[in-house]
């Protein structure tokens, strides 16, 4: 089989043409000198606050195990546990507004507790753990979630192309962009012509799947683009012209380099 003898540009252009809204110069710069969150600067405040939320979240994934049935359960009511650990995590946001993982942590939560199309109305997600919820609790889940995660995104995007991030802090807004872009995502699958998207006053409510699956395309890129490598990948493989200029690429390096090569 031929050798590749390829060059970073001719992988760049490579990366260019799977996927076109890729730009090698639009690297994220992370600086693991930074605060870890650029709103709460204070070392033992940060500490505080995270140990608060680390406890939150190893409640969610004990509750996980017992649901799972990998570990014994040792309460009768999941999800009022589940609900209590929304409250916890508003609380968290209360006491502290601009610290962004908990928002994010929220909106996972909320998730799981009313699914991925929470948004659509008479459209409820079979993985969800509440499924005879109201269509006003739901619609309030789905406000808040997706507030959460805008409020997330805008937090901790850096102010310009070139200014660094911590490690921790890219972690979270890539969370918060792949999981906007999954509800994004379910949502486009899921809406049908005679379903009413239920999100108040929010953009969204006027959206079609169109809409949805390209906001979710984007959202899925800025994922990759801050480190989600499954978000990486789902971008492009819910971007229209990506997936078919990626196939027709794969092909022709097939038959430069043999059935062995693989982008």
């Amino acid at each position: 089989m031929a050798q590749s003898t390829l060059s970073r540009h001719d992988f760049n252009v490579l990366e260019k043409i799977k996927d076109p809204e890729a730009n090698p110069l639009m690297l994220v710069v992370v600086d693991e000198t930074l605060p870890k969150d650029p709103h709460i600067t204070d070392g033992t405040v940060y500490e505080q606050v995270t140990q608060k939320e680390r406890e939150i979240v190893l409640a969610m994934q004990d509750l996980e195990m017992q649901l799972a049935g990998l570990k014994p359960a040792t309460t009768a009511e999941p999800i009022q546990e589940y609900r209590r650990c929304v409250l916890e995590l508003g609380q968290i946001i209360s006491d502290q507004p601009k610290y962004a993982s908990a928002r994010n942590n929220r909106a996972q939560a909320l998730r799981r507790l009313y699914g991925d199309t929470m948004m659509l109305s008479g459209k409820p997600d079979g993985k969800a753990l509440i499924q005879d919820a109201g269509d006003e609790e739901i619609s309030e889940a789905a406000v808040t979630a997706l507030s959460d995660l805008d409020e997330a995104i805008t937090l901790l995007t850096p102010k310009s192309l070139f200014a660094a991030i911590s490690p921790q802090a890219g972690k979270t807004l890539s969370l918060a962009y792949t999981q906007r872009a999954a509800i994004y995502y379910m949502t486009s699958k899921s809406i049908q012509a005679d379903v009413k998207v239920r999100v108040g006053g929010r953009k969204e409510a006027g959206w079609t799947g169109i809409d949805f699956e390209g906001a979710a395309s984007r959202d899925f890129t800025l994922g990759g683009r801050y480190g989600n490598e499954i978000a990486k990948g789902l971008a492009v493989s819910t971007n229209p012209t990506a997936k078919l200029c990626g196939q027709m690429v794969r092909e022709a390096m097939k038959k430069e380099y043999g059935p062995a090569f693989a982008l």
